[in-house]
């Protein structure tokens, strides 16, 4: 495979300039599983396993499942944001620098998991109940001030559930653990 091919297993994201109904929804449900799919596919991995780099240079199992939770919880307040303020500029954060503490580089994966599931359960509750005129909300990312709607942001986090699934469970295939 190439580096490409391991950074981006299910290629890079591409948002649709025109988000459906049926967008939001298919969104929505991967957002809802992820969790539940996560912990099926790493239920049995060792100790040793989990800390396996994706690729070379890449984060471990355990830093990307850790990574997950501070990703996905910064998403939703982000969404509690959009929801509550007129197109605030969020506070971005160094995923690198996170990755590197000690919660991530060496913490039992289980709480998290737990933790996902719970944020998760809240985060599609929350969604699924946006009307369409709350899904055209917006907040600025910081960096190059992107506007991102809430549809948006519902889609990009779709793709970082599959994304980051993705490289666990290829790095599982690789390895012959699946």
């Amino acid at each position: 495979m190439t580096l490409e091919e391991l950074k981006y297993p299910i290629g890079k994201i591409d948002i649709p300039e025109q988000i459906t109904k049926k967008h939001i929804e298919n969104w929505i449900s991967d957002i809802e599983r992820f969790p539940h799919e996560l912990e099926f596919l790493v239920r049995e991995l060792s100790d040793n396993q989990l800390e396996i780099p994706y690729r070379e240079g890449g984060w471990t199992i355990r830093q990307v499942i850790h990574h997950s939770y501070d990703s996905h919880h910064n998403s939703y307040m982000r969404f509690k944001w959009a929801l509550t303020e007129n197109e605030p500029v969020i506070k971005a954060y160094d995923e690198k620098l996170w990755a590197k503490l000690s919660d991530s580089k060496s913490a039992p994966i289980l709480p998290t998991l737990d933790a996902l599931k719970g944020l998760h359960a809240k985060w599609v509750y929350l969604l699924q109940g946006l009307s369409e005129e709350e899904l055209q909300k917006a907040f600025i990312h910081p960096d190059g001030n992107k506007r991102v709607t809430l549809q948006e942001n519902i889609g990009i986090y779709a793709w970082h559930c599959q994304h980051h699934y993705a490289h666990i469970e290829q790095l599982m295939i690789r390895e012959g653990w699946k």
